[in-house]
């Protein structure tokens, strides 16, 4: 797979504290606690931050079951079926969730208003940034499944892993949803359905 140039290094995934000013202007216009009560929050608003809050919550649970078996509290073998169907439910839905993004959103959406245009390159280049941490918990998830019952060693290495995806996924999702929803919500969903 082939990284996506970042349009300004400075901004990479693993650097940014957020968006720089210049592309919170809508965000601005269109203030995070306000965004329920627009009326063109319901629709397309709510279901892209719902799915963005089942990605949070797979990893919330996936770094608990971790942390249960390593403590002991939950029995390895349980923890691998989990881990199996739940890690690969993840990988798959993240995948098709910014391959949508990449290749129908987010050229629409950059097209609405220049000022925030650049904003969707710097989210495409977090995508292929995640697709290494994404390649990774992977590789941590089979290590752990291969491991069996000694996964002592497998299963640390899985949850330092997933603190790290976890900072990265979330600092990706929060500025995504402060660039896409104002977007959405001052010029509205047409040709993104």
């Amino acid at each position: 797979m082939t990284q996506a140039p970042n349009p300004d290094p400075t901004l990479a995934l693993d650097l940014r504290s957020g968006l720089p000013d210049a592309l919170r202007v809508l965000l601005a216009e269109y203030p995070r606690d306000q965004w329920d009560s627009d009326p063109g929050f319901d629709g397309l608003v709510r279901f892209w931050l719902d799915r963005h809050m089942m990605f949070r919550r797979i990893l919330e649970r996936l770094t608990a079951e971790a942390k249960a078996r390593h403590a002991g509290v939950l029995d390895p073998q349980r923890h691998a079926h989990a881990l199996g169907r739940l890690g690969s439910s993840f990988v798959g839905e993240l995948h098709g969730h910014h391959s949508i993004e990449d290749a129908h959103y987010f050229p629409t959406l950059a097209t609405k208003d220049a000022r925030v245009a650049r904003g969707f390159d710097l989210l495409d280049a977090d995508h292929h940034a995640l697709d290494t941490h994404l390649a990774g918990f992977v590789d941590r998830a089979n290590a752990v499944l291969q491991a069996g019952d000694a996964g002592g060693d497998a299963v640390d290495r899985l949850i330092d892993g997933l603190a790290e995806f976890e900072r990265f996924l979330d600092r990706h999702l929060i500025d995504e949803e402060e660039l896409v929803v104002p977007v959405i919500l001052k010029y509205g969903t047409d040709g993104l359905g």
